[in-house]
């Protein structure tokens, strides 16, 4: 069959070859977590990009950013003190105790989702999850409100996992998903025997195609699929895909990160961010420590901790630091007593959240659990209120909002106010 034979299929159309080419591409927006046009900040950002540093599992606070030394519940690990008056770390987190002076930690986080996947989604997009609708995440309102369309590379790029996506805001305001960092993504050249102007040629049969679904149909989504297709090809075609090519940095650079795909991942974020990509999560899987807790933790802190002050350090050698937030969290904490599998279990009383950059002040400690590490002292931080510090900081008013298909307005924070005591 002749490619410009457009009386074939949508399906048809992959099947000739199309998705050989761009697909995988394409799909890294097309996930299935469920358009809004780019707008104007809807207020002055004191940061330009964020990248989310995601400890999936959920970390436990008392091990890592709270210790509770002394304490039968406090486990094996000793507190050091750091570059921040009355800011202790665990003792596995040395690089980043010589740092306490650039991070905000938070210890009075607190919700009531203890389950991972609802607690991921609430932490992700501030939202408890809901049947008849799914809600953006952070990510996705970024990509929507703040980005460039025609940017060439992806304004959302998720490193070493898929993220949660743009729910209503549209596919094409999801996440790239690179699943492991260190290389440019796989499919970004035309394949043996497709040259320039028979993959020309496929894009138009499948855009012909399109055409007449949704005019047979009346799909909203297709417009949101065309955008993804035409980012797909503009990251195909794009001078700056070397943003996810490592082989330029120099090895003491690499080895400053740490050989690891988070410390990689955590490398090609400060590339992305310098590139003008406005969102990147990196993920460290592995925190759902219900068995050998401290082992496990002890390792995991060795990954995170190099990684996360290299990261630091070369966003201010790049005068990056200012202009970017950095946000290190996981779903909940666990907890305070430790189970008989020497592990901890869920805990979504009370947990820690870290941030840096991008116009938090640095060398503070809000909020405080008690002697134990099981209840928030005073006043709680919600979710939504970390929610509208970070996107109040990126330029997003937390009160703007949207109206959904179903025909409900729903705000980029779910009534959270951004926590002052942060903010420069």
């Amino acid at each position: 069959m002749d490619d410009r034979d457009y009386g074939i299929s949508r399906r048809g159309v992959l099947r000739l070859g199309t998705s050989a080419v761009f697909g995988s591409l394409v799909a890294r927006w097309l996930a299935p977590r469920v358009a809004l046009a780019a707008d104007a900040p809807a207020q002055k950002a004191r940061a330009q990009a964020c990248i989310l540093l995601w400890l999936n599992g959920g970390p436990s606070h008392i091990d890592t950013f709270d210790p509770k030394p002394g304490r039968t519940t406090g486990g094996p690990f000793k507190a050091i003190r750091t570059r921040a008056p009355g800011m202790m770390l665990s003792e596995h987190l040395p690089h980043l105790a010589e740092r306490g002076d650039r991070l905000a930690v938070v210890r009075s986080m607190s919700s009531k989702e203890g389950n991972h996947l609802r607690a991921q989604y609430f932490v992700h997009t501030g939202y408890a999850p809901n049947p008849t609708l799914v809600h953006p995440s952070l990510g996705g309102w970024t990509s929507a409100r703040l980005s460039d369309p025609q940017a060439e590379l992806p304004s959302f790029v998720s490193i070493g996992g898929p993220s949660f996506g743009a729910g209503f805001l549209g596919v094409q305001n999801g996440p790239f998903v690179l699943q492991k960092a260190g290389a440019p993504p796989a499919d970004v050249s035309l394949p043996p025997g497709v040259d320039r102007a028979r993959f020309d040629r496929r894009r138009a049969a499948l855009d012909a195609m399109e055409e007449r679904f949704a005019r047979e149909t009346g799909e909203a989504k297709v417009e949101g699929r065309r955008q993804v297709y035409a980012k797909a090809v503009r990251l195909m075609q794009a001078p700056k895909l070397d943003a996810f090519d490592l082989t330029s940095e120099s090895d003491a650079t690499r080895a400053a990160y740490g050989d690891t795909d988070f410390g990689r991942g955590c490398l090609v974020a400060r590339r992305l961010v310098e590139r003008g990509v406005k969102f990147v999560e990196v993920v460290l899987d592995g925190w759902d420590t219900h068995q050998n807790d401290f082992e496990r933790t002890q390792k995991l802190m060795a990954t995170l901790d190099p990684a996360f002050a290299a990261l630091l350090d070369d966003l201010g050698a790049r005068k990056l630091g200012g202009s970017t937030l950095v946000a290190c969290m996981g779903e909940f904490g666990r907890t305070p007593r430790i189970n008989g599998n020497d592990g901890r279990d869920h805990w979504p009383q009370a947990w820690s959240a870290v941030l840096s950059g991008g116009g938090i002040r640095g060398g503070v400690v809000h909020g405080a659990t008690d002697e134990d590490g099981a209840s928030v002292v005073g006043p709680a931080t919600s979710v939504p209120a970390l929610m509208a510090t970070m996107a109040s900081l990126l330029g997003l008013d937390p009160a703007h909002s949207e109206m959904t298909p179903v025909g409900r307005p729903i705000s980029v924070t779910n009534g959270g106010s951004p926590i002052r005591a942060l903010l420069l």
